[in-house]
């Protein structure tokens, strides 16, 4: 450990660390609302247009899309603009597949869990050119769609009565 000043084991004393044992809880574990199941023939119907790690937005939407599957909904996600980067087999580093840091590829992981429980998953082909993705690099499972199809995508759930989620960034 390194050699402190007076001034700051001071400091570090003034409130003792840490302030509650591990395990110790923090908020309460009330769930205010039911836990509602899909109905027969329900949808859930997810946009995505963040990047992945520069917000938590993206990552989110996947865990929510399969915590719908899972409670019984046909769920699809649909990444447009910079959003389809999410979908690219080839991140990681120094190798594709490899995370550089903890972490790094939870949206790929997660993509793929997704999918192998019955999920869809679109992504836009206009989205990877803007950023010189191809569309052989995306994850296996993944359904390359034409640009257009991001309004009727959106249009056909609607008239299904999907619960539709949008998540934008910038």
């Amino acid at each position: 450990m390194a050699e402190l000043t007076d001034t700051e084991k001071t400091s570090l004393d003034e409130i003792p660390h840490p302030s509650l044992p591990q395990g110790s809880n923090l908020y309460g574990g009330t769930k205010v609302f039911p836990d509602y199941q899909a109905e027969p023939g329900q949808s859930y119907f997810t946009l995505v247009h963040g990047i992945a790690h520069e917000s938590s937005v993206s990552f989110v939407a996947i865990l929510q899309a399969t915590r719908a599957l899972r409670k019984g909904f046909e769920a699809a996600i649909y990444f447009y603009g910079p959003g389809s980067l999410n979908c690219l087999a080839t991140r990681g580093f120094p190798t594709t597949g490899n995370a550089a840091f903890p972490g790094e590829l939870n949206i790929n992981d997660q993509l793929k869990t997704f999918i192998s429980e019955g999920g869809k998953a679109y992504c836009c082909r206009f989205g990877l050119s803007l950023h010189g993705a191809r569309e052989e690099d995306l994850i296996e499972g993944v359904i390359p769609t034409h640009p257009l199809d991001v309004q009727d995508a959106l249009i056909h759930y609607a008239r299904k009565g999907a619960i539709i989620n949008s998540t934008y960034m910038f």
